[in-house]
């Protein structure tokens, strides 16, 4: 074993939207920050997914396979980079509405509270749309936070056809709205990601080291059990020991209760800050079920997301409880979450024969119904072995069906109103829900509280047990938001760092 001479201020432990910002953050105040990513920098031509060879799953996935509910293993889609699932994301970045941080009643039940408030987020939120270049357009979503200053960026230019579109969903009493995007200045790497705007950002400072290809196997602790001496990982085949004042956890909703787990030791038998047993447990996933329009003419099918559509996020004239958000999925060969879901291809060819992938990325126009989930202590990540055992059950099922129905009754009625001629009406629309393998949007393993007995980490993010852990990533989230998170993820992470940045 090898161990590193350097004693670092700060040691997190993944690269993605909460470890990419807090590296960023932490090293702009001249703090020794080291930061540990499994994977390497992606090259332009995988991150910039834009040809057939998406549907090769082998291209985004990693070599390593996880354990599902059934006990069959199965390749997770999740990215290993510098950025990490920031990679290959739609960089979509919404705020959450001000109902749910007090805890939403689903049609499944009460979903818990936050503990903390919209104004707690405010200023934090703020900062994540500015750094991240985010585009977009208030006053337009009739759920938008009532707070939210204007955006520093226009809207993205969208595909003319969707302006056609926006107009007919428009005439069914819906309202569309630019969805609200990063974006970079560069044109090599337009959509922006953890790496542009955090990783690249903490290279400016002399006191940051980055360690790429350093898989994190276990943490390892002092003989009292209370506080993290040292951050184990291979590199290159080696284990390696690294050493720092505050470690952080930043590896994501799967592999970061994964880590906890294989740390186990004699105090800390069931795994390091695990004394509630809520380490791993309380998955929840988000509900995604794509959906396709065929349209009337070709289009590039590279196209970057652009419309979203909330009119039935708390319901809608039939019903009261919450059912989810609409999102355009963008051009089909920029979607990678499209390729895993296989019904939906295999329906189409069936439907249309001799219709192939490269026709199916031009004719065709996809959408994502997401919807909320409960917090449920039987779905967890725990270990078989040495390796990751993933057991999930999803809830909140019927609201989320009652989306889709609505969702494709409003697509049936766009295809037939005669001034709307950019979509042709189809025998059926082909969809399908995003699998277990499809874990981009996860959270609630580690969750956050004032209960130690109860929650894994204080509204800090500050382990209950350990002294120098804090666990950053979505795996804090006490409840599932109703649509993606990546923007609460970031302004999180922001609002830890400060809090880490003053204990010093």
């Amino acid at each position: 074993m090898i161990i590193d001479d350097r004693h670092y201020d700060f040691i997190i432990i993944g690269s993605g939207a909460a470890g990419g910002t807090m590296a960023r953050s932490l090293a702009s105040g001249g703090h020794a920050v080291l930061l540990l990513e499994r994977g390497q920098q992606m090259p332009l031509a995988d991150q910039n997914v834009a040809d057939v060879d998406l549907f090769r799953k082998d291209r985004y996935h990693p070599k390593e396979q996880w354990f599902g509910t059934d006990g069959d293993p199965f390749s997770p889609q999740t990215i290993y980079a510098l950025g990490g699932n920031t990679k290959i994301w739609g960089g979509v970045l919404e705020r959450l509405r001000e109902q749910e941080w007090a805890g939403l009643a689903l049609q499944a039940g009460q979903a818990p509270g936050w503990g903390l408030s919209q104004g707690d987020f405010e200023p934090w939120y703020d900062k994540a749309e500015s750094l991240y270049r985010v585009h977009g357009q208030r006053g337009i979503d009739p759920t938008e936070p009532a707070a939210a200053r204007p955006y520093d960026f226009a809207p993205r230019p969208v595909e003319p056809f969707f302006e056609e579109l926006r107009l007919a969903f428009g005439r069914q009493g819906v309202r569309p709205y630019p969805l609200p995007l990063s974006w970079s200045e560069s044109a090599a790497d337009p959509s922006g990601d953890a790496e542009l705007f955090g990783v690249d950002l903490a290279c400016a400072s002399t006191s940051f080291v980055v360690r790429s290809g350093a898989e994190v196997r276990r943490l390892h602790v002092n003989p009292s059990g209370t506080e993290v001496r040292g951050v184990e990982a291979l590199v290159d085949g080696q284990s390696w020991i690294f050493m720092g004042h505050q470690v952080v956890l930043a590896a994501g909703a799967i592999n970061s209760p994964a880590i906890l787990l294989r740390s186990a030791t004699d105090r800390h038998p069931r795994g390091l800050a695990n004394g509630s047993d809520q380490v791993g447990r309380n998955l929840m996933k988000l509900q995604l079920t794509s959906i396709l329009q065929l349209s009337t003419e070709p289009n590039s099918g590279r196209y970057p997301r652009s419309f979203a559509i909330n009119d039935y996020l708390w319901g809608d004239k039939n019903v009261s409880f919450p059912l989810g958000a609409i999102q355009n999925g963008g051009g089909v060969l920029q979607d990678a979450l499209f390729a895993e879901s296989p019904p939906v291809l295999s329906l189409v060819t069936k439907l249309l024969p001799n219709f192939g992938l490269n026709q199916l990325a031009s004719r065709s126009i996809s959408w994502w119904a997401m919807s909320p989930v409960l917090p449920d202590p039987h779905n967890r990540v725990s270990l078989r072995g040495d390796r990751i055992q993933v057991t999930y059950q999803p809830n909140n099922r019927e609201a989320h069906d009652r989306l889709v129905y609505r969702w494709i009754d409003t697509l049936k009625a766009v295809e037939a109103d005669p001034e709307c001629h950019v979509v042709k009406e189809a025998p059926t629309h082909p969809r399908g829900e995003a699998p277990l393998s499809a874990i981009g949007y996860s959270c609630g393993t580690c969750r956050m509280g004032d209960n130690p007995a109860t929650s894994v980490v204080d509204l800090q993010g500050r382990s209950h047990e350990l002294a120098n852990l804090t666990i950053a990533d979505a795996s804090v989230f006490p409840a599932c938001p109703a649509m993606g998170f990546g923007l609460t993820v970031i302004a999180n992470a922001l609002r830890i760092a400060e809090g880490l940045k003053a204990s010093l």
